[in-house]
């Protein structure tokens, strides 16, 4: 069974910080892309932020300067850490895994994808709520 986990999400004060955590079991996310998605009542899901298999990254321009993104292979884990929040950052956060186009090619490990339908695993998200 491929899953992954988001936790670490909850309630913080604007400016405050959070750090989320997706945890893969059944694969090695070393070998994935991985990418950081929300979801806000009644809008669409949009791209928060993602790394390639080989760490290079992309970012929203609305949380870059606030937001990283890394791995720690040894756990298995792909982070998301967030500082100086905002309202707007309010959603469910959600982490998913890109393996690649098929069949393979091997320019996709320098590349990860903003889109939603790049990706085939998804974790049940975890809520993150900005409010006073």
């Amino acid at each position: 069974q491929l899953q992954l986990v988001e936790s670490g999400g909850g309630l913080v004060q604007p400016g405050g910080s959070l750090r989320l955590s997706c945890a893969a079991s059944g694969f090695t996310l070393e070998h994935y892309a991985i990418g950081w998605f929300r979801q806000a009542p009644g809008k669409e899901r949009e791209g928060v932020s993602c790394t390639s298999r080989i760490d290079s990254t992309n970012f929203r321009d609305s949380v870059k300067g606030r937001f990283t993104i890394s791995r720690d292979n040894a756990k298995n884990t792909v982070y998301l850490q967030m500082n100086n929040l905002k309202p707007e950052d309010t959603a469910v956060y959600y982490c998913a895994a890109d393996m690649g186009r098929t069949p393979p090619d091997p320019s996709d490990k320098y590349y990860c994808s903003d889109y939603v339908w790049s990706y085939a695993y998804w974790g049940q998200g975890t809520q993150v709520t900005v409010s006073s």
